[in-house]
């Protein structure tokens, strides 16, 4: 399996098979953090966390990675030394030469899915068509939902010959060289005899058929480029590193074939007042020498700027810390909030005032 770079999502994040999506997002946010390029992590590394944690934290494609894992590990794929291969876990028959590749390439097209390290033909055109961005994201705004509106140039229908490639008044041709089939045979020979395997026109895009005069505007590609705005609707407790994607909204497709994706990256700027911890804030809070000893209550900001009363027990020491409930990052897609831990911080003053010197001369008699 290594041998043909199947990547395994689970030890990627370093996670069991049977762990939950709380553990798998949990070990991604660690991973996240660790691996990324602005902290002096690995960018590889970051890219491969974020890939796993977007096939394992989705239900439905968790689902087909885990069929496609288990026929590897467990025999469903055979592969002989004349270059042939198999694939009997399913009933299917892949034995018609071009061996590894012509398996995960029948795989991919079956499931929808693609495996690292390889990429069929009709996934690299799909993958031509999409789009890949970045929004940077101040801490605070993941604290709620929200609509942010961005520009970008793209490819879209030509206006002129909505998207057909031809010139007002003009008609099509048979395609000189498919002769209008709109595929062209690729010859192979294997150890099963010859295979024609057909590709799509280069000329003629698979129409079969080419304009006589083509569009004066975006000569005959069907396709020129745009500057539009786009909405993207963030939800709230995104983090650094999770990608958004907006179908449709990629380059338009030549000659009505469909539109890519847009893929908007997620990056979150930090906080000079927080720290964030998957979904948790940490926040340090300066308290009296007297308030450590006695307790007493004290007010903070939260990440909203609101006001909010904590109390501190008495004989607190320095550094330890308290958790407020539900006044952290609220939870992706679900409900609920992390917590708000604050971090004590004992506040030494550099100068003293005779009284309070006096008064600490009196403590030390004292033994404190």
């Amino acid at each position: 399996m290594d041998n043909h770079n199947f990547k395994d999502y689970y030890k990627i994040l370093g996670v069991e098979e049977n762990a939950s999506s709380e553990e798998i997002k949990k070990a991604f946010h660690r991973l996240a953090h660790q691996h990324h390029p602005d902290k002096g992590g690995n960018e590889e590394k970051f890219k491969e966390t974020n890939e796993a944690y977007q096939t394992l934290s989705d239900k439905d494609k968790k689902a087909q990675y885990d069929r496609l894992r288990q026929a590897f590990q467990g025999g469903g794929y055979q592969e002989s030394g004349n270059g042939s291969a198999g694939f009997n876990s399913s009933g299917m028959n892949f034995n018609e030469g071009g061996g590894f590749e012509n398996v995960i390439e029948q795989l991919e097209n079956l499931f929808n899915f693609d495996f690292g390290g390889h990429q069929s033909s009709w996934r690299q055109k799909s993958q031509a068509r999409d789009i890949q961005v970045s929004i940077q994201i101040p801490l605070a705004e993941v604290l709620n939902p929200q609509v942010k509106r961005i520009s970008l140039t793209k490819k879209n229908a030509c206006s002129r010959c909505k998207g057909s490639g031809i010139e007002s008044g003009t008609k099509m041709k048979e395609c000189p060289s498919c002769h209008g089939k709109g595929q062209i045979p690729k010859i192979q020979q294997t150890v099963f005899g010859t295979f024609a395997r057909y590709s799509t026109c280069p000329e003629c895009h698979g129409r079969g058929k080419v304009p006589e005069k083509p569009c004066n505007v975006c000569q005959g590609k069907g396709i020129i480029e745009d500057k539009v705005e786009v909405e993207i609707n963030i939800p709230a407790g995104v983090d650094t590193g999770q990608i958004l994607k907006i179908p449709g909204q990629g380059n338009a497709g030549s000659f009505g074939q469909l539109s890519g994706d847009l893929y908007v990256k997620i990056i979150v700027t930090p906080d000079t007042g927080f720290q964030r911890h998957g979904d948790d804030l940490l926040k340090t809070a300066v308290i009296e020498y007297s308030k450590a000893v006695w307790g007493g209550d004290i007010q903070i900001k939260n990440l909203e700027g609101k006001n909010i009363a904590v109390k501190i027990p008495a004989e607190i020491k320095s550094g330890e810390i308290l958790k407020i409930k539900n006044q952290g990052i609220p939870h992706f897609r679900r409900l609920g909030k992390g917590s708000l831990l604050l971090q004590i911080q004992i506040n030494v003053p550099k100068k003293l005032t005779k009284q309070q010197k006096a008064a600490l001369l009196e403590l030390r008699k004292a033994g404190l």
